[in-house]
């Protein structure tokens, strides 16, 4: 990696830093008049974590659980979300350092198990996984165990109930996926086995005797004995039926039996009943067996859940079905879920009746499954925040536009962008907040659309390229009438970022080769080649993450695209950085010295792409790229706005690109 060198003081008007061996001009501007005693503080505000937005159901399993204080305990990032279903309020467990990718619950409803994945600091080292047992109640952890133990990650987790929870069973991500049962209290390990090379899906304690464990996945499910420190397991033996390609989920019946749900669609039920060894074949005897066989969904039966009195709840992947069942597996209710929110990933019940459905397409759900918060399910880039309302904007590469308030912490609506056949330019559209339709669509170059934002008044549109131009639009009744007015012709790569100047006459853009250039769009687009005139110029936002005024965020040994993106408060008081390694840092604005020191959050669990403040100030909203999650951070301190509530103007309109994830920027009379 090629490090930023030190900055050089050139002349008393100007000072060059160097990207990739990239020398970058910046001029001073004149009311600096000693730069070199220019002092670089903390900023007056700092952020608490206020609300998450998003579930990671697309990939993990038996996620969601509810807690008798009435809070659904779910996961995504690094954050495990307590979310209260009747106030509408959330808590956050906040001490892991990189994805949650399981959940535990101890037989005392109150304490919490969390794994997490291993991943890598900022250097490529890889960071040890671990498992946090914490109390639900105060969130303070209890213990951390096998930091140096568990390979890649932690994958699935249990309790054990029939001792009172005095033992956790762990398997881990590595190629063996051992399995290792702690006392984890006294952070003891009392015995470790590898478990199979296939893929593990869900491991659990026999509900009456922890000696016995259960884990299943690809191909299997293993009936494990503990005895005397050492782990022996059974393979379950399927004999006349079909061997499903998963085992993806089991329960255990109030009677004892094991139930299994698979990949084939069907219940079945194990028992240690005499085996039949002419229909299950010779060396049946003496294991567990299959008793039964119900057919139970079209496509993989996702997950099961036991009620009070013994009925059962499954869930499926291609019919998107909850099913109840009696005790003894005859159907009695089922309902479906609704195509847009995906298969059915996990099931909590609520009282018997109501019930929280965690989804597929990153989805939580409850009682009749018309309530509920729906996530991005594809990597995230574009994000933008309302000029006068509590409202912002996302979309990825999902294709999913959604507008969001940040008040009340709600989808206010959601759309999924069309995909036209192949065209030799690339599309994006314009959409009308309060009815969604689209009510213009352009074309512009004929490669992916990276940033698009508004002139101050919103009487132009500039949309970069990765075509390396900026194309101009005049922007006409009401938001909804786009010409062309011109063509920003200079940058030698493509353009990452741009920002309008208070006056509405003048653009500076950066691009994929590291440079800052200045445009004069009234006077026809001209490139401004002498940017000395433009060191004085006052700027409308700021999100070029290459500026004097921003030169300090660049940290020591960045490559120049550890930043992914920047902006300045409103009140231009503090700056927020996206950066590569899942942190968002908050400086003082301006920051144009090296070693700038700053806050830094985490939360995220991949890069992250984007942050914006919302219109007042009052929080800052950022977005992971692959963890497909949004925080919104409250704003503490001098400056942070009013928090009064706003609402969506009836004349507004949004602007999104259909080919690329940054489509969706910023807003004046529309949101960009």
């Amino acid at each position: 990696m090629l490090c930023i060198l030190p900055f050089i003081l050139l002349t008393g008007q100007s000072i060059k830093m160097f990207i990739r061996g990239r020398p970058i001009t910046m001029y001073i501007p004149s009311n600096i008049l000693n730069y070199e005693e220019l002092r670089m503080d903390l900023p007056s505000q700092k952020l608490d974590l206020d609300w998450v937005y998003g579930y990671r159901g697309r990939d993990c399993r038996a996620n969601l659980y509810l807690l008798p204080s009435g809070e659904a305990v779910y996961f995504i990032a690094c954050v495990v979300v307590l979310y209260h279903i009747s106030n509408q309020t959330q808590r956050h467990y906040q001490k892991h350092t990189d994805c949650v990718r399981c959940l535990a619950i101890h037989p005392d409803k109150v304490r919490v198990a969390s794994g997490q994945t291993a991943g890598v600091d900022k250097d490529g080292k890889p960071l040890q996984p671990f498992v946090h047992i914490w109390d639900s109640k105060t969130l303070v952890t209890l213990q951390q165990i096998g930091l140096g133990t568990f390979e890649r990650g932690v994958g699935a987790l249990a309790f054990s109930s029939s001792d009172a929870g005095t033992f956790l069973c762990v398997i881990d991500d590595s190629n063996e996926h051992m399995l290792s049962v702690w006392d984890w209290n006294k952070n003891i390990k009392h015995v470790e086995v590898k478990s199979t090379n296939e893929a593990v899906l869900g491991v659990d304690f026999s509900p009456t005797d922890t000696n016995n464990i259960i884990s299943c996945g690809k191909s299997h499910v293993y009936f494990w004995t503990l005895s005397a420190c050492t782990l022996t397991k059974k393979q379950g033996i399927f004999g006349k039926y079909k061997k499903p390609k998963f085992v993806l989920c089991f329960v255990f019946s109030l009677t004892g039996d094991v139930l299994t749900g698979d990949s084939e669609g069907n219940i079945l039920t194990w028992g240690k009943s005499a085996a039949d060894t002419k229909t299950l074949g010779k060396g049946a005897k003496g294991k567990q067996n299959i008793m039964k066989q119900t057919r139970a969904h079209e496509g993989s039966v996702f997950t099961m859940c036991i009620l009070q009195g013994g009925a059962i709840l499954s869930g499926g992947g291609k019919d998107r079905k909850v099913i109840r069942w009696s005790a003894d597996l005859a159907p009695e209710r089922e309902c479906e879920i609704p195509e847009k929110f995906g298969a059915v990933r996990t099931i909590a019940d609520v009282d018997g009746e109501e019930l929280l459905v965690g989804t597929t397409r990153n989805a939580i759900l409850r009682g009749t499954f018309s309530d509920g918060f729906v996530g991005h399910v594809d990597e995230m880039w574009g994000l933008a925040t309302h000029p006068t309302q509590n409202i912002f904007l996302t979309c990825g590469n999902d294709r999913q536009v959604c507008v969001w308030n940040a008040e009340d912490h709600k989808l206010d609506w959601c759309t999924t962008l069309e995909v036209r056949e192949v065209t030799e330019n690339e599309l994006w559209v314009v959409l009308d907040l309060q009815t969604k339709e689209v009510v213009s669509d352009l074309t512009d170059g004929n490669e992916q659309l990276s940033v698009m934002r508004y002139s101050p008044d919103g009487s132009f549109l500039a949309v970069g390229s990765h075509d390396n131009f900026i194309y101009i639009y005049n922007v006409t009744e009401g938001g909804r009438r786009y010409t062309r007015f011109g063509k920003c012709t200079g940058h030698s790569s493509f353009i990452t970022h741009l920002d309008w100047s208070k006056d509405g006459k003048y653009i500076m853009s950066n691009s994929g080769d590291y440079e800052i250039l200045y445009w004069d769009v009234a006077s026809g687009c001209k490139l401004l080649r002498n940017r000395f005139e433009s060191k004085d110029r006052e700027w409308a936002s700021y999100t070029c993450v290459l500026g004097f005024h921003v030169m300090g965020v660049w940290l020591e040994g960045s490559d120049g695209t550890d930043i992914n993106a920047l902006c300045r408060s409103h009140s231009e008081s503090m700056v927020a950085v996206a950066d590569d390694f899942c942190k968002v840092h908050l400086f003082q604005y301006p920051c144009p010295k090296p070693k700038a020191p700053s806050y830094k959050y985490e939360g995220h669990g991949s890069h992250v792409t984007n942050v914006r403040f919302t219109h007042n100030d009052s929080h800052l909203l950022s977005m992971g790229g692959k963890d497909t999650c949004i925080l919104q951070w409250r704003v503490k301190g001098a400056g942070t706005g009013d928090h009064s509530k706003e609402h969506l103007a009836s004349s507004s309109s949004v602007c999104s690109s259909s080919s690329s994830p940054q489509g969706a920027e910023d807003g004046r009379k529309r949101l960009v």
